[in-house]
């Protein structure tokens, strides 16, 4: 069954307000603006969403569940693999393309510089974003380490660190340097291949724990890489 007229009301108004919200930030939106660029009066506005701290928190769990919802539907495969390199290589593009798209980056600039004064924003933006997606990794490594496939017997430390390997260059990049220009094929693939090798190097089936170094020289600081480098730009 398709949508009713309160339902069509009810996207257009949360369509307009997050192209407003990402324009013009929190305090630089209004609801008449809202109102006008939905094509609804701003009683109906109020009438759907109250008020328009509502209406941003609204917009916030809206965008990261659309983000979110994609990335969970191909982890819940992945403890079912036959090829786990292949699979996680293919995960990680997706979520990469995913978060580093243009309106889910400028959110997440826009929650960042609000959660002092909304706290609930930034946990929302995070149980339901990287959160949700750790906890479903988690799950599959586990079922994976139980067939032997990884070697996972920590899964939410894998998760967590699986995660940051393939999201902490390219999004603090785009974050911090504005970035949005969407990368190359090319460019993801070869963060992505580094990110997944280095995981199964831990957590592979051929991998084993090492010794710890035996003094502070042994031990050596490894930088990360980046989507793009300087003479890519």
């Amino acid at each position: 069954m398709g949508e009713n007229r309160s339902d069509r009301k009810h996207r257009a108004i949360l369509d307009a307000a997050t192209e407003v919200f990402l324009r013009n930030g929190y305090l630089g939106t209004t609801v008449e603006e809202v109102a006008a660029v939905a094509g609804v009066s701003k009683p109906t506005v109020y009438k759907h969403f109250t008020d328009k701290r509502r209406l941003f928190l609204e917009i916030v769990a809206a965008t990261v569940d659309e983000a979110g919802q994609v990335v969970q539907d191909a982890v819940s495969g992945l403890a079912d693999t036959q090829d786990v390199e292949a699979d996680l290589r293919e995960l990680a593009r997706r979520q990469l393309a995913l978060v580093l798209r243009p309106r889910v980056l400028q959110l997440r600039r826009l929650v960042i510089g609000e959660t002092s004064r909304f706290p609930e924003l930034g946990r929302t933006f995070y149980e339901r974003g990287p959160g949700r997606t750790i906890a479903a990794l988690a799950k599959a490594f586990a079922d994976l380490d139980a067939r032997g496939a990884l070697l996972a017997a920590d899964p939410v430390t894998a998760a967590t660190q699986f995660n940051w390997l393939v999201m902490s260059a390219p999004v603090n990049q785009a974050m911090l340097l504005g970035d949005d220009r969407a990368p190359t094929a090319s460019e993801l693939d070869h963060h992505v291949e580094g990110a997944v090798r280095v995981f199964l190097a831990a957590y592979g089936p051929a991998a084993r724990p090492r010794e710890s170094p035996r003094s502070s020289e042994d031990v050596h600081r490894v930088g990360s890489g980046i989507v793009r480098t300087e003479h890519q730009r």
